[in-house]
């Protein structure tokens, strides 16, 4: 079964978005923990989002790098994913999941490389004949 290269560049762009997103997310998260109580506000049972979300980002990474892989040839985006990968999980299900500063570092600079992994898969398939 051949994947149409419209739906892979989908799928990156999906990617792309979402890994930006979690990126943003992660980078504010610290702030509007801090907030939520000066507001009246509790956090509760959400606050574990990451986690999901680094599930989801890691099937969709894995898929959309495959399927990009085939086409191009280049391990260029794999090289970018798999450190980008480590990090979240590293930020989202171990001791540093405690959502302080060295936890927001970490799954920032683990979601923009996810980002950077999408948008370079969506270059080399679109170089190489996805269009």
């Amino acid at each position: 079964m051949r994947t149409s290269g419209s739906a892979l560049r989908q799928a990156d762009r999906v990617g792309l978005t979402a890994s930006f997103v979690c990126a943003v997310h992660c980078a504010l998260l610290p702030v509007a923990l801090a907030l939520l109580p000066a507001l009246g506000l509790n956090f509760g049972g959400w606050i574990d989002f990451d986690q999901a979300f680094v599930v989801f980002a890691t099937l969709l990474g894995l898929t959309t790098m495959s399927l990009g892989y085939r086409r191009h040839r280049a391990f260029r985006a794999w090289a970018l994913l798999l450190p980008g990968l480590a990090l979240v999980w590293l930020g989202a299900f171990s001791s540093l999941h405690d959502h302080t500063l060295g936890h927001a570092v970490i799954m920032v600079a683990g979601g923009l490389l996810l980002a950077g992994a999408h948008l370079l898969n969506l270059r080399l398939s679109h170089a190489h004949g996805g269009r």
